[in-house]
């Protein structure tokens, strides 16, 4: 069937030559051919696929340093990464997936239209390839309409798709397989066909894929794919760039204005020092823009790629990162477990040694207790919320905090002073200057991370320093002390606004 457009550019070039003639003659046969393309036209928007979102568009706050609906609600993005989710998995297996994600707090799932392993050759679960003759100008439209339903099913679950046009190997193949099938020509094209097909999706686009930028034609071709997005979606979705290990979106395209936002991959290691101190780096940028980190240390991932020198990494070793980033500024943050993102399940072969089939692996204890830290941010207020490792009192240099490599403190706090928060990731004393919250009196609180419970430890005139340590101490026992302007009566840590529960 031909496109609704040239439909309609036909039919109004025979109009035109029959209102020049002198003497206008209706002939049947071609009022028949015109009535006959108009119904075609009707048809065909009728008919052709348009995901109508079922969750409301999401913009960037006005201070710039967060993503709100469109209403202005703060959206904490809180993310999982299943690049593999539309190559393959069905449709039974995709909903599985997707209520399973919804049921335990997330909002979005990055995934890849033409995916990282094979993307290109090898056909999803229904045997289907994205594109015809690997070009980027001939979509597949069978492939294309599970892609439809997948989007479709994770909005009407209230989960915005992460979604990424393409695997960073397709432009830059370096390690990948590749092949590299994209210019600027056609990158605009294939953008622009996705902008149009998913304009009315609940999605945020997410270029690059894992690689770097290392020559003029790669950032010719991610900035003509973001403009032929923008040309079909006409600005609908907020766009970003995953960037590859260690590195950030802000490195080639911060001042670009396509760029809503920064996208961090600060890698598979478990230490503060190196990727996740970048965050904050990211937040003090101009201009001003919201970061997160789109890809920590998977749970059960080889600790910087080596289990055999380091073991695979625990839900502790995911939830410091969590922290770090968000305490460092970040407006969000994404999870990923090391066999859900390649949805590994056998015979498949296995990348980097998983532990446990993707159905065992969703899971696992890490994915739960990301919610935590959502519910916890939110239950103050979000969207004047600053990084202040200065509220952590160190008795040696200045500038340090307690702590260093995996066991970093740091702190957070509202922009006014009506509450603190300081993450302690293993059982130590530590102090805090309470002159950082405003009123007379402080009431205290341990949030747990691990099962969002919160309890209070009593209330304390704003004076000076005081040394707290965590009610468990041990190695892998983190938390969070909570500290609020008592005259605010907020609602207990990890509870609704308003609240008293």
């Amino acid at each position: 069937m031909k496109p609704a457009s040239e439909i309609i550019k036909e039919t109004r070039a025979v109009l035109p030559r029959q209102r020049s003639q002198t003497r206008p003659r209706w002939r049947p046969a071609l009022l028949s051919r015109i009535v006959r393309s108009f119904i075609v036209a009707v048809l065909y928007l009728a008919l052709v696929p348009r995901a109508l979102a079922a969750v409301p568009r999401l913009k960037i706050s006005d201070n710039k340093r967060f993503l709100v609906y469109e209403d202005g609600r703060p959206f904490f993005y809180l993310g999982d990464t299943a690049w593999e989710l539309f190559h393959r998995l069905n449709r039974e297996e995709a909903e599985f997936y997707l209520k399973n994600r919804a049921a335990k707090g997330f909002n979005v799932v990055q995934a890849v239209a033409l995916a990282e392993f094979d993307g290109l050759t090898v056909p999803n679960a229904y045997g289907h390839l994205p594109l015809k003759d690997n070009d980027p100008i001939r979509p597949n439209e069978d492939y294309f309409k599970d892609v439809d339903w997948i989007v479709a099913k994770a909005n009407s679950l209230g989960i915005y798709v992460g979604f990424l046009p393409t695997w960073g190997d397709k432009w830059n193949k370096k390690w990948g397989v590749g092949p590299e099938i994209f210019t600027p020509q056609n990158a605009e094209v294939y953008g622009e066909w996705l902008g149009r097909r998913y304009q009315g999706a609940g999605l945020v686009w997410i270029l690059g894929g894992d690689r770097p930028i290392e020559s003029d034609q790669h950032r010719a071709i991610i900035r003509a794919m973001a403009g032929g997005l923008r040309k079909g979606d006409g600005g609908a979705h907020l766009m970003t760039f995953h960037p590859p290990g260690g590195d950030g979106s802000s490195t080639w395209f911060h001042s670009d204005d396509w760029l809503d936002f920064n996208m961090r991959q600060n890698g598979h290691g478990a230490e503060y020092t190196g990727g996740y101190s970048k965050t904050k780096q990211d937040y003090d940028r101009t201009p001003v823009k919201p970061v997160l980190d789109g890809e920590p240390i998977y749970e059960d991932h080889p600790v910087s790629f080596d289990a055999n020198k380091y073991g695979h990494s625990t839900a502790a070793d995911t939830r410091r990162p969590l922290y770090w980033d968000l305490f460092g500024g970040a407006c969000g943050h994404t999870y990923g477990h090391h066999s859900v993102w390649q949805m590994w399940a056998p015979p498949r072969g296995p990348i980097n040694n998983p532990l446990m089939p993707w159905l065992e692996a969703i899971d696992q204890p890490g994915a739960a207790q990301m919610q935590h830290a959502k519910n916890l941010l939110l239950s103050r207020p979000f969207l004047t919320r600053i990084p202040d490792d200065s509220v952590i009192v160190t008795d040696r240099v200045p500038t340090s905090v307690p702590g260093a490599g995996r066991y970093r403190f740091v702190a957070t706090r509202d922009e006014s002073g009506s509450y603190a928060m300081v993450y302690a990731p293993v059982g130590r004393k530590f102090k805090v200057r309470m002159d950082k919250i405003t009123g007379p009196t402080v009431k205290a609180w341990w949030f747990n991370p691990r099962n969002g419970e919160a309890k209070a430890i009593g209330e304390f005139p704003n004076t000076g320093e005081r040394e707290f340590i965590s009610p468990n101490p041990g190695e892998q026992l983190d938390w969070v002390l909570v500290l609020d302007d008592a005259t605010k009566n907020y609602s207990p840590p990890g509870r609704p606004m308003g609240s008293s529960k």
